[in-house]
């Protein structure tokens, strides 16, 4: 009887719901009604997952800045002041019209600046913006530094590589239950401190192992970097070219093409002051594992959940020409490591600045194109990774 009254009403529905009861008629129109919102609502749907997996989940490419920093330190004129390749092919030098670069970055989507830019990491532990470091560091150009650790040949040993322009050392240490890799680090030139970036391309959601990006770049070391394409906060400058510029509560990490390296909070970084001043790398994660005077942090802006125990990648500054990189494992026989320790660590170290990178089971260290550490959940994919590697070629 119900399917006869059913097919009754639509049959009635078509010809103008003649021979129907109005209660027949009501009813049949309320279930049009539902069925065609449940359409609705099934299309928006679909919509909306296309729209997620367009924006978050597939690679994208980006159109990033494109601003090209030249080494200020290698001009004819030996004129301290850096200068841009701006994407139209022209060249700003920075101390001559700071406004004019300034205004080519606004007009292709911001700077770097105060600006509220949430993000879950926090703001900055920093005392100061360290404004005076580059002026403290020693001048000795780094291709005149630590001549004792270069050879003329190409040396390599289980854990140690050294050539005309690198020196690397691993080493695996403990402490405690912490388990940390240490890479001690000099370089002659610094266009041998390199970044990549997955499938070589600027953009979101292009992810590599960085085990793969180190052998598809010939890097002798690599760790993860700073995850750039998980947001579109912050600064990346990734081997002298400006492909982004925006507001970050977070604090940066700047290496110059003369071999200083700075973290400052993110409301002081000025993409001009970058350019002036020849910035060869730029990460944005952190936080700051330093003061700006080199001594230990003892607070951090930061989460209880990213201040306790975990994996953790880090940086450190010596001075011009040596480095050190750090992979900490965790969430197995190791325990990870908490900021504050990692913080004295980098102290005892003898470091003067040190930045924290991307962490958890993205904390990965490659030495000789194999995976150094015991990354934890079997490690995973990044947009980034930090590389030395050869620029000239050694028999």
């Amino acid at each position: 009887m119900k399917a006869t009254a059913v097919r009754a009403a639509e049959e009635a529905d078509a010809d103008g719901n003649e021979g129907c009861s109005e209660e027949e008629v009501i009813h049949l129109k309320r279930h049009t009604v539902l069925r065609n919102i449940l359409i609705d609502l099934g299309c928006a749907g679909l919509i909306l997952i296309v729209f997620a997996l367009f924006h978050h989940v597939l690679p994208r490419k980006q159109q990033g800045l494109g601003i090209v920093i030249t080494n200020p330190y290698l001009t004819e004129s030996g004129d301290d002041a850096g200068s841009a390749v701006l994407p139209d092919g022209s060249i700003q030098i920075a101390s001559a019209g700071i406004s004019d670069t300034a205004s080519a970055v606004s007009a292709r989507g911001g700077r770097g600046g105060k600006g509220s830019g949430g993000n879950s990491k926090g703001g900055s532990a920093l005392t100061d913006d360290g404004s005076d470091i580059l002026a403290e560091t020693d001048d000795t150009p780094i291709n005149e530094k630590f001549s004792d650790k270069y050879t003329d040949t190409v040396t390599m040993t289980e854990n140690s590589y050294s050539s005309p322009d690198i020196s690397i050392t691993v080493t695996e240490e403990t402490m405690g239950r912490i388990t940390y890799y240490l890479a001690d680090i000099y370089v002659r030139d610094i266009t041998c401190f390199q970044s990549a970036m997955a499938g070589n391309t600027y953009g979101s959601g292009f992810r590599d192992s960085i085990e793969d990006m180190a052998v598809l770049n010939h890097a002798l070391l690599a760790v993860n970097g700073d995850y750039y394409g998980n947001t579109n906060e912050g600064v990346v400058i990734r081997n002298g070219v400006v492909y982004r510029a925006n507001s970050t509560n977070c604090d940066v990490c700047v290496l110059y093409y003369d071999g200083t390296m700075r973290v400052m909070p993110g409301a002081s970084f000025s993409v001009e002051d970058a350019i002036a001043q020849g910035a060869w790398q730029a990460w944005t994660f952190g936080p700051a594992l330093l003061d700006t005077d080199g001594s230990v942090l003892t607070s951090f802006a930061s989460t209880g959940r990213i201040i306790s125990a975990n994996p953790r990648t880090a940086i450190g500054y010596y001075e011009p020409g040596h480095y050190c990189m750090v992979v900490v494992d965790g969430r197995g026989e190791s325990a990870g490591i908490t900021l504050p320790d990692l913080s004295q660590l980098f102290y005892d170290l003898g470091c003067t600045a040190a930045y924290n990178l991307d962490g958890g089971n993205s904390s990965i260290m490659v030495w000789n194109n194999g995976i150094l550490n015991d990354p934890s959940g079997g490690g995973r994919e990044s947009s980034d990774a930090l590389l030395i590697a050869e620029v000239n070629t050694y028999e």
